[in-house]
């Protein structure tokens, strides 16, 4: 599904084993997928979706654990998680500082507004991953008019 809408969110949802949880409050920046090889593994699939927040609208409610490591751009991109059960809560890159990437199925049963508008690092996609073709693919980060 392709479009332009953005709900204005005001949801509640938490980790697989519910030892933390994610309020996230407000307009979404952008909702998106990506096939980088680093989202394949984390997802266990051919690509995570994702939610762009502003920083000041995700609440995290229990400890996490992060992982960083080294991005195709040079940033530093780190995942918060749950220590407990492992659920990746949110991330966050040093290349955007002011915003939050949250995962779309951390909202399961409460995320039938999510609408991806773009995939990308597609240089990595996986044939046998169905992916809307009808949204552009950008072969690495999308350009900052698309977001």
């Amino acid at each position: 599904m392709t479009t332009s809408h953005k709900p204005i969110l005001d949801l509640t949802t938490a980790c697989d084993c519910g030892a933390v949880t994610l309020h996230a409050q407000g307009t979404p920046i952008s909702m998106f997928q990506c096939a980088c090889t680093n989202c394949q593994k984390a997802s266990g699939g051919g690509h995570t979706s994702v939610v762009l927040f502003p920083a000041d609208s995700i609440r995290l409610t229990g400890a996490t654990k992060t992982f960083s490591r080294p991005a195709d751009s040079g940033a530093t991109f780190m995942r918060h998680f749950c220590p407990e059960c492992g659920t990746t809560v949110c991330a966050q890159s040093s290349r955007a500082p002011a915003f939050r990437i949250v995962p779309a199925g951390l909202f399961a049963g409460e995320n039938d507004w999510f609408a991806p508008n773009q995939l990308i690092f597609s240089r990595s996609h996986a044939e046998w991953d169905q992916i809307d073709t009808h949204m552009p693919w950008h072969e690495a980060y999308r350009p900052e008019t698309t977001r």
